[in-house]
């Protein structure tokens, strides 16, 4: 009798000591996850909007916003809530009902490769589809077994106080969501933050090598051997050519910006002639003119985009508009500035605001500002142009 509560007990402390590592596993995941999207809800949004696209449902974008205010703010509290216990009842049902569905998504995903990564971390930590699924089997199995032992895990005060703290932590997040979606993200993760220095940003971080090993059989033995392209062999002593293999020395690392350029009417790259040069760059992005506050422009680009080229400092707009639509928005509002196109996915990692405005000073990023927040040329002036 006293060996079988000897073994009840420490399949109790193995079970308990199990619970609390999913529950912090799951709780943190959950956290760092809900996080970094609910502080780049448009960031989510653009995420949702590939995932409708993936599926055919494009009709569900007009959602994309609400929806990712939604999930955001369900994820970060599901994943406070298991951690420290609250409402045991709903969010292990919460946690488990999450696995349930994006689990079979990110399968599909993961096989498809119809989305470039799941987003499951906005732009804090981006892994593969494939790594997203893994992770989604853990946390999974972790949802399982936290559901099973809901009725163990001890609220952390009484059930109203933790009616309470949910409430509140509701509350919170959906302001935060709220005030990141009409400034800029409180935490910027992406390759254009402020200090960075884009030069180096469109760099590799390691470029390939690769070289080709040559196959040749010999028609007299039937001998297949593989020969280095400085140690091919003569057809006269019977070796016919084959095939090839490309062997990797060193595997490509893609630069942190990809698909970022500068093209003018002509398809002509301009990237390099602004980006790497020296100075001051005023960087306007509207990645849609059609849809970008067009007040932004009357009441503070303008100003500022006349008096920077007045003074000698290169000002710019890109965007993702076609030059028709360029020409018909320069007519109602016209900006002494240079028009140019680069890709919309860029420029919406560039900036969440349409417009926003960058300022950049030998190819570094030294601040970016929302179009509502946008300042006078006189301020960006006392306090970025240190050279005057």
């Amino acid at each position: 009798m006293e060996l079988q509560i000897v073994i009840g007990n420490r399949k109790n402390m193995i079970l308990q000591t199990l619970t609390w590592v999913s529950r912090i596993i799951f709780g943190l995941a959950f956290i760092f996850a809900g996080f970094t999207k609910a502080i780049d809800p448009l960031g989510t949004v653009y995420v949702f909007d590939d995932y409708f696209v993936a599926f055919g449902i494009e009709w569900l974008m007009p959602l994309s916003l609400p929806l990712a205010i939604i999930l955001n703010t369900l994820e970060l509290l599901a994943g406070i809530a298991i951690l420290l216990g609250l409402k045991m009842y709903y969010s292990a049902w919460a946690g488990l009902l999450f696995m349930i569905f994006f689990t079979p998504i990110t399968l599909y995903i993961a096989i498809t490769d119809a989305v470039p990564h799941c987003g499951c971390f906005g732009d804090a930590w981006i892994i593969s589809n494939w790594e997203t699924f893994y992770k989604n089997i853990i946390l999974l199995a972790a949802s399982i077994l936290i559901f099973t032992q809901k009725n163990k895990i001890t609220p952390l005060w009484s059930a109203k106080k933790d009616w309470w703290l949910v409430i509140g932590i509701t509350v919170v997040i959906f302001l935060l969501s709220l005030f990141c979606l009409r400034n800029l993200p409180l935490i910027d993760f992406r390759p254009w933050k402020v200090g960075n220095d884009i030069t180096e940003q469109l760099k590799p971080l390691q470029k390939g090598e690769s070289e080709f090993i040559f196959i040749y059989k010999n028609e007299k033995t039937g001998e297949e051997k593989e020969f280095e392209l400085d140690n091919l062999p003569s057809a006269e002593d019977g070796w016919n050519y084959v095939d090839r293999k490309e062997v990797i020395i060193k595997e490509h690392i893609p630069s942190p910006i990809e698909n970022f350029d500068i093209r003018d009417e002509f398809e002509n790259d301009l990237t390099s002639e602004y980006i790497g040069k020296s100075g001051y760059l005023f960087l306007v992005v509207a990645y849609n003119l059609n849809t970008a506050k067009t007040d932004a422009f009357s009441e503070k680009i303008n100003n500022i985009a006349e008096k920077a080229t007045a003074n000698g400092y290169s000002c710019v707009l890109l965007t993702n508009s076609t030059f028709m639509e360029i020409d018909n928005f320069r007519k109602k509002l016209p900006l002494p500035c240079s028009f140019y196109q680069s890709d919309e996915r860029e420029l919406k990692t560039i900036i969440r605001s349409n417009p926003g405005l960058v300022l950049l000073k030998d190819g570094i990023v030294i601040a970016k500002w929302h179009h509502r927040n946008i300042p006078s040329y006189q301020s960006i002036k006392e306090k970025y142009f240190k050279d005057m």
